[in-house]
Parts: structure tokens; sequence; C-alpha cells
């Protein structure tokens, strides 16, 4: 089987609503990244998506949906943060834990009793969710623990002949994946993955002492640990190469990178650094966000073996940027600013 890419037009959008209706799996764009987009309603789907991801079964999967009014039958109950998070942010990068009915499988839950819900801004995912008529369950379009793909080429680079289709909706506007959180009876709102929809945000609208990071956002979850979201416990989005992310100053980076350097190691910076075999990301979180799936995946083409990252900043869309690149470097972090 060869992965067939579709347009975005009518019939290719009816083409690709089809191939889902009958079982099958479909790469579907959105403004975050590309998703392996299936019936979320059902387990057989669910396990196709596992299956060609070759993604641990207990890692959950996001439900996205057209709009908020079909979100009734999925969960028990909508709290009333949850409700103004959705009334603020969506349709957007944002994606919300709800206690769920039985009408979605365990399959897709990862066997959880909670379900991520997204309403996606890309206008094309929304078209693909009207002509199937039910949600779809879609993580990111990449095998498990590689890059997460921003274009449809990154899809077919992972998933030719393993699914029968991808819709080209070009490059993804926001790259990294949607800001996941959970929210509690109480109002507490848990950020378990940080995204283009920001911490500092999400405090604005509804009040600091009610919002909260989670423990695996920054550092390693302890091994059986369960989690409640996609991207929180596995090594994620990862090179080949070995990667570090180095902390200081842009001195001290350069500094770093130069007393280690050699065949097959370079440095990914913002892209101001006065370095060799420099491979920059951009010089803004924003600009980073939306480069960094793809520097990485080019950082395999080119053969890297070591690769050193500077450090972006570890607050708004920047906080997004860094928990990639912590799974990317396996939680290797050097301080370079003493040395």
């Amino acid at each position: 089987m060869i992965t067939r890419v579709l347009s975005t037009s009518d019939e290719d959008i009816r083409t690709a609503a089809q191939i889902i209706r009958e079982g099958g799996i479909v790469g579907m764009p959105t403004e975050t990244v590309y998703g392996l987009a299936g019936n979320a309603l059902s387990a057989e789907s669910a396990a196709r998506i596992y299956a060609a991801k070759g993604r641990p079964s207990d890692n959950p999967l996001i439900v996205h949906i057209a709009e908020f009014s079909q979100i009734a039958p999925l969960v028990r109950d909508v709290p009333h943060n949850a409700k103004v998070l959705f009334d603020t942010f969506s349709p957007g990068p944002l994606t919300v834990i709800l206690p769920k009915t039985d009408i979605i499988p365990k399959e897709t839950s990862g066997g959880l009793d909670t379900v991520g819900i997204r309403i996606p801004a890309d206008k094309t995912a929304r078209r693909l969710i009207s002509a199937c008529g039910f949600p779809l369950a879609a993580p990111s379009a990449n095998r498990s623990g590689s890059p997460s793909p921003t274009t449809a080429r990154h899809v077919t680079d992972d998933m030719d002949g393993r699914i029968p289709a991808v819709i080209d909706g070009g490059s993804c506007a926001v790259g990294v994946e949607s800001t996941v959180v959970s929210c509690g009876a109480d109002g507490l709102i848990t950020i378990l993955r940080p995204g283009h929809v920001s911490y500092e945000e999400i405090a604005d609208l509804i009040g600091a002492d009610s919002v909260r990071l989670a423990k695996g956002v920054t550092e390693r979850l302890d091994d059986g640990e369960r989690v409640l979201s996609p991207g929180m416990k596995y090594r994620h989005y990862a090179p080949s190469a070995d990667a570090a992310i180095v902390t200081g100053d842009k001195a001290a980076f350069e500094k770093y990178v130069r007393e280690h350097s050699g065949s097959n190691v370079y440095a990914m910076g913002y892209g101001d650094e006065e370095l060799d075999d420099l491979i920059p990301y951009g010089l803004t979180p924003d600009e980073q966000a939306h480069a960094l799936f793809d520097v990485l995946r080019r950082l395999d083409e080119i053969g890297a073996e070591r690769v050193y990252i500077r450090c972006p900043e570890r607050d708004g869309v920047g906080l997004a940027v860094y928990n990639r690149l912590l799974r990317a470097a396996g939680f290797e972090v050097i301080d370079a600013s003493d040395r």
C-alpha cells in the first residue's frame, strides 16, 4: 500500500471521510501538528492508530470535534472553568480532559475514565470531522517517539504504506501540540502539557490560585506512573542524535559548544550565535515552536550524532518548546553558565 496524498478539495475531503467511515486511518492537518485520524467511537479504529504509530496503548488519544455542541454525548460533565476555557480558546490549540461517557471506548482513552476533547482551529480538520459525522481520535501522525509532523511530507516519511491517505493542508501554523489541561470539580486547572495557549494566559483568565503545572511538564515521571495526557511519560519528539539542552547565556552556550565540537556534532541555536555547524530554530518562542519539529527532523537528514540545544525561554510559548526539548533530549540538561 502506498499512502495517497489528498488535497483539501471537497471531493478529497469526502474521500478521506469515506476511508475513516470504513474503519481506516487518515493523516489530517491541524493548526498544531498533523494528526492520525480515526473514528473516536470505535475500539477497532483506536487499535489501528496505535498499530500505525507503534504507540503504547496506555497513552490516551485526543478526541477532536468540530464545534462545542458536539461535546454533550462524549462527557459526563463540563465544569464551569472548563466551559470558560472552551469559550475563550476554542476553536484552537487547547485540549480539555473531562470524565468520559461509555460512548468513548477505553481503547480510545488509554484505559482511563477521562477523555481529552479538542476543537481544532484548522478549517480542513473541522470539515473532515463534519464530513465523517462523528468525532475523530487524532494523535500526532508520526511513529511513536519521533518528532511530530508539521507537513504532509513528514507524515508520508513516517507513515508511507502504514495508512491509506494524508490530506495535504500545508505547513501547520503553530507547530507544537495543543495545551492539555484537566479540570477538577473544585475549579482547579492543571496543565498537563504546555502548548500555544500558555500558563500565563490561563492564569490571567481563571486566576493564578486556580492554575498549576503538573509534575510531568518539566520533570521525568516515575516508571509505572499513569499519565492523563499524551506526551507526558514516554521519550517523545526525539531525533536519532543524542541531544542535550544547554542552559546559560549566549556566550556560555557558544563556549560550551566550541569546547565539545567534533565530527557530526551540531549546535541547535537561536540563529544569532557565531558557531560552525549551527542549525537555527528561531529567535522568538513563536518562531521556535513553529520550526522545532522540522529542525529535529533535519538533524536526522544530515546525519547528526550529537546536538547541543540552546535552552529556550521557559515561560509563555517557550515553556511548550522547553517541554518538547526535554523529552527529545531524554531530560539531559547541561548548565554551562558557571563553566
